[in-house]
């Protein structure tokens, strides 16, 4: 098994590719060890001194290393451990373990242009950023405002402002005239 590695605008993360599906459908985020329980490639990665955060994708593993760790020493142990998950045979989330849903169907007044946001961040935003190792899912649409969680390599990224004000913001208030604004969200 060959893994091949990229880096990411966020310099805490890099992105791992197994060559394999890593999910058939949907993310799952891991922020924190404490969640891992539900994925046993997360709990191997964790159990990496110097592992902060976990994001799974479609193809890709994204690990965010904790401050005071450095790539050139936890790198290896972490293509060890994602190695050794995908030999091992194990799956990548537990049964019933959650991931990130399809989005769910929104109604009220504000149903349609709801409808479009998730259009729009799915067919134009959430590839690009998938490419960098992260994903933007849609919390919510208020009075003009857009709420975006944002995850693997964008979270704590430090061009994430910048993307969420000049590239998505503009993208979206373009095409929707009804958007005004958008403001990230914590999990």
């Amino acid at each position: 098994m060959f893994i091949q590695t990229e880096s990411t605008p966020n310099p805490a993360t890099l992105k791992f590719l197994p060559g394999q599906t890593v999910l058939e459908m949907g993310t799952a985020d891991f922020p924190s060890a404490d969640g891992a329980g539900a994925s046993p490639l997360a709990t191997r990665l964790f159990a990496v001194n110097g592992v902060g955060g976990v994001f799974f994708g479609s193809d890709f593993v994204t690990v965010t290393k904790s401050e005071e760790a450095e790539w050139d020493h936890i790198k290896p142990a972490i293509l060890g451990a994602i190695m050794e998950h995908f030999q091992s045979g194990q799956p990548v989330l537990a049964n019933g373990a959650e991931q990130a849903p399809a989005h769910a169907e929104h109604t009220g007044p504000d149903g349609e242009i709801v409808g479009q946001i998730k259009e729009l961040l799915d067919t134009r935003v959430r590839p690009a950023v998938a490419q960098d190792g992260g994903d933007i899912t849609f919390h919510g649409f208020d009075r003009g405002v857009v709420y975006l969680h944002m995850q693997g390599a964008c979270a704590g990224c430090p061009s994430s402002t910048l993307t969420l004000k000049m590239g998505i913001e503009n993208l979206l208030r373009h095409y929707i005239p009804e958007v005004t604004e958008v403001r990230p969200v914590a999990v």
